[in-house]
């Protein structure tokens, strides 16, 4: 459908553009879009937060090294945007983040007490698309990933993929999505694509089988769209556009540590294996930004929208108030702007094509008693009421981002 299509949504919300100069595949965020991203991003780590995890920060490039022991190079070597250093040195660009995510764990020994860690960054990853399969925000060059990954013991794997599981529910919830469940498992035939023994793969898909049964999630099995380094459960999405999207990714991971030679020291003193979680809650920022844009045709809930509210004095002698009512809005925290180009008329107008929430008009009776004239763009209500009154319901709104 046109009217749902993100590329135009966007390009009329004023949200991302891209450039020839920039190259294919690298959106540039606006400061409009950047609002909408950091919403996003805020509401994932808010629930990252209550749940013990902790922010790191890696760079953006690595030697060739690590994704040599990782076993990245060797499956993905023809995906990644190589670097060589003036003396030689390879370097590739990241396009995964969890072989950095080890070393910050191996930087000292863990006791079973500090158990599991949880580490957890919004980062961009860069892979090398083929320039004919790249296309609006849905596949990008520069991904970005709110990427997780849990170091646990073998024995906490069932109630930390549960924890992510119940984010992921909430996340979604928030929009009205429905979620399927595709069991990402390796393929049979061509165990070559892997790394790590047939044992270990066993157990791993059946823990996530089991996961998913006591869940009694709606599943379907993926055979081959297993991770390199294990099982995955990835979560279905579809959008009132009619489409389907892979969204939520939790992964499974036994091989990752056995390469790294990642352990906790147990109850007895000695070594113990451990395991890696890995999870991205949007999936990536910019395709969840495209599915959200579509799912809503650009009429985000007030929570994310770039602009909350517009502000429109009715004439000249209007403006000093509306300044005023806009100031206010703003030290409240709404996301308020203030038009006062060309007639009213076309400035709601504007307002409707630009899918603001709603608008306030400002003429001689709201000047002369104080109060605002509030017009909801998304059901035509309409209200008279006073700046305090209008301002406690709207942050109580957002504050419980309200699906409105």
């Amino acid at each position: 459908m046109e009217e749902r299509d993100h590329r135009t949504i966007g390009k009329e919300l004023d949200l991302f553009t891209f450039s020839d100069l920039v190259g294919s595949g690298l959106p540039l965020w606006t400061p409009k879009g950047t609002t909408f991203r950091t919403e996003l991003d805020a509401f994932i780590w808010e629930m990252r937060e209550a749940r013990g995890y902790e922010r790191v920060t890696i760079p953006h490039i690595t030697k060739r090294d690590l994704y040599e022991k990782s076993g990245h190079w060797d499956k993905f070597a023809e995906d990644l945007f190589k670097i060589t250093s003036r003396d030689g040195r390879e370097y590739a660009m990241k396009p995964m983040n969890c072989p950095h995510h080890t070393q910050i764990f191996d930087r000292h020994p863990h006791s079973y007490r500090e158990m599991p860690q949880r580490y957890a960054e919004t980062t961009m990853v860069y892979r090398d698309e083929q320039s004919g399969e790249l296309g609006g925000l849905t596949r990008v060059l520069s991904i970005t990933q709110d990427d997780a990954h849990v170091f646990c013991r073998t024995t906490q794997v069932h109630e930390e993929f549960l924890k992510i599981w119940d984010m992921v529910d909430e996340f979604y919830g928030k929009f009205g999505f429905t979620l399927r469940v595709r069991l990402s498992f390796r393929d049979p035939a061509a165990p070559e694509k892997y790394i790590g023994t047939p044992a270990v793969w066993d157990a791993a898909e059946a823990e996530l089988r089991s996961l998913a049964e006591e869940r009694g999630a709606d599943t379907f099995e993926g055979p081959g769209e297993a991770a390199l380094y294990g099982p995955k459960l990835d979560f279905m999405a579809k959008n009132a556009a009619g489409r389907e999207w892979q969204v939520a990714t939790i992964q499974l991971d036994m091989n990752i540590p056995e390469r790294f030679d990642l352990t906790c020291i147990n109850e007895k003193g000695g070594k113990e294996r451990i395991v890696m979680i890995h999870a991205a809650i949007s999936g990536s920022i910019e395709r969840c930004a495209a599915i959200l844009l579509e799912h809503f045709d650009g009429k985000l809930p007030l929570w994310l929208s770039p602009v909350q509210v517009t502000i429109l004095p009715v004439g000249e002698s209007h403006q000093a108030y509306a300044k005023e009512v806009h100031a206010q809005l703003k030290a409240a925290g709404i996301r308020a702007e203030l038009s006062m180009n060309e007639s009213l008329g076309k400035r709601i107008r504007g307002t409707k094509e630009q899918r603001v929430p709603c608008f306030i008009v400002v003429g001689d009776k709201e000047v002369a008693e104080g109060t605002i004239t509030v017009e909801n763009n998304r059901n035509g209500d309409k209200a008279a009421v006073s700046v305090a009154d209008f301002i406690t319901p709207t942050l109580e709104r957002i504050k419980e981002r309200a699906n409105i």
